[in-house]
């Protein structure tokens, strides 16, 4: 899968696990996270609309956003704060210090995953929704 993917944990019932080995098994699928993949994203496309309007109505960035140190030193210097509101990826730098983004950082809503350091996650605690 091109891009960067998320590790998830689930926990299925025995008999929805056989009935997947099953189709695995017969070729339907060739694995079970082939067949989880694609069950996740019937589900996606089926409710697809659904996700558009609400990111929209949210405003929410839909995919990646990066904030580097020299972003947030701009962020700084104008005076501004920012509220991150993201469908998907948010990647803090890892040289960006807890100070730095508790000076320009005032909210961050993430459906998805958050990556930064443990320091910056720890200091932004209160202000991660």
């Amino acid at each position: 899968m091109a891009g960067e993917t998320e590790k998830i944990t689930i926990n299925l019932g025995f008999v929805d696990l056989g009935q997947i080995d099953l189709l695995v098994q017969e070729g339907f699928y060739s694995n079970r996270t082939d067949f989880i993949r694609t069950a996740i994203r019937n589900q996606l496309a089926a409710h697809a609309e659904v996700v558009k309007q609400t990111v929209a109505r949210k405003t929410l960035v839909l995919g990646l956003q990066e904030y580097t140190r020299r972003d947030l030193e701009a962020i700084r210097t104008a005076r501004q704060r920012l509220h991150i509101q993201v469908l998907g990826l948010v990647i803090i730098a890892d040289d960006v210090s807890p100070e730095l983004a508790l000076d320009t950082i005032e909210s961050i809503t993430v459906l998805g995953a958050l990556r930064a350091s443990a320091d910056v996650k720890s200091a932004l605690a209160g202000r991660i929704r």
